[in-house]
């Protein structure tokens, strides 16, 4: 495994490696501290791509004013264990001066898909991400690009841009990463004290209380749905609802209230963003509609 840190570098690497014919190449983009929910990005590039990129890089344009870009986890050494223990060819571990040389005047920006849910309450951050993420593709060239669904407006929003700007990369979303309890794994889940970790369990639970009252046709409109992660939600006292919504997916469209889910025709997710403390923590279940039915 080659540890990289320089573009001109890493450009000249992933060279060889394609006139080896090692086959495709995979690149999972992390911003490190990687937990099992990174490892999985790497298991399924391993599985699909003869040489697999990992880059490490906390992104500075995707956080905005008084966010947590200085306090963000950060442990490279074990970032680099988990890495090579995983298969990864190449880690990508540039600085800002190298990501950013100058102040930056080109910014990509993805319109609709980005004014609402994390974008609404995150403004700007989606901005950066794609930003980043282009930088990345220009870089490294990828045949195969890995992202976990369980930012899927994210995976949505870059999967936009790809398909806009004729982009030579396949986006492969992968599924959520969870804790045997149920939590959503992630780099911020070391914020939370141990109530608060506790507490959070009601995300998970009110996506699959919403996933067995959908099934059984207990609930059925997108109202109903809503109002029933919103009531769960709400019984943990150190809850703070930053949104809990039902949309279409991946267009991202609101369905009126009064919509049953099963008359939308169309993919739906349900999606949170739930503050427990200073913590911000994201989760959602995506529903694929079949003969009118939805399946998770």
């Amino acid at each position: 495994m080659k540890v990289i840190r320089n573009i001109k570098e890493l450009r000249a690497e992933i060279g060889q490696h394609r006139s080896m014919a090692s086959g495709p190449v995979g690149l999972v983009p992390t911003m490190g501290f990687l937990h099992e929910g990174h490892e999985s990005l790497i298991k399924r590039a391993r599985e699909m791509t003869g040489t697999v990129v990992l880059s490490i890089f906390v992104n500075p344009i995707q956080f905005g004013p008084g966010e947590d870009f200085e306090t963000y986890p950060r442990d490279e050494g074990r970032d680099l264990s988990v890495a090579e223990a995983n298969g990864v060819d190449i880690v990508f571990i540039p600085g800002v001066q190298e990501m950013y040389p100058q102040p930056t005047k080109t910014k990509v920006t993805v319109s609709e898909l980005t004014s609402l849910l994390c974008g609404a309450s995150r403004p700007g951050h989606f901005d950066g991400v794609t930003t980043v993420v282009n930088k990345l593709f220009n870089i490294v060239n990828p045949d195969y690009a890995f992202f976990g669904m369980k930012d899927a407006q994210q995976v949505a929003v870059i999967e936009q841009m790809v398909q806009d700007l004729n982009m030579d990369v396949t986006i492969v979303p992968c599924p959520i990463v969870r804790e045997t309890d149920g939590l959503a794994l992630s780099s911020r889940n070391v914020y939370l004290s141990a109530e608060e970790r506790k507490q959070a369990l009601v995300l998970s639970k009110s996506l699959k209380e919403a996933t067995r009252q959908l099934a059984q046709e207990e609930v059925a409109t997108a109202g109903e749905v809503r109002n029933l992660l919103v009531k769960i939600i709400s019984d943990a006292p150190l809850a703070r609802i930053d949104y809990a919504e039902v949309l279409t997916f991946p267009q991202l469209q609101p369905i009126e209230p009064d919509t049953r889910l099963a008359d939308t025709g169309k993919d739906c997710i349900l999606a949170l963003a739930v503050y427990f403390g200073r913590t911000r923590l994201i989760d959602n279940t995506l529903f694929q509609m079949k003969e009118g039915i939805p399946h998770v």
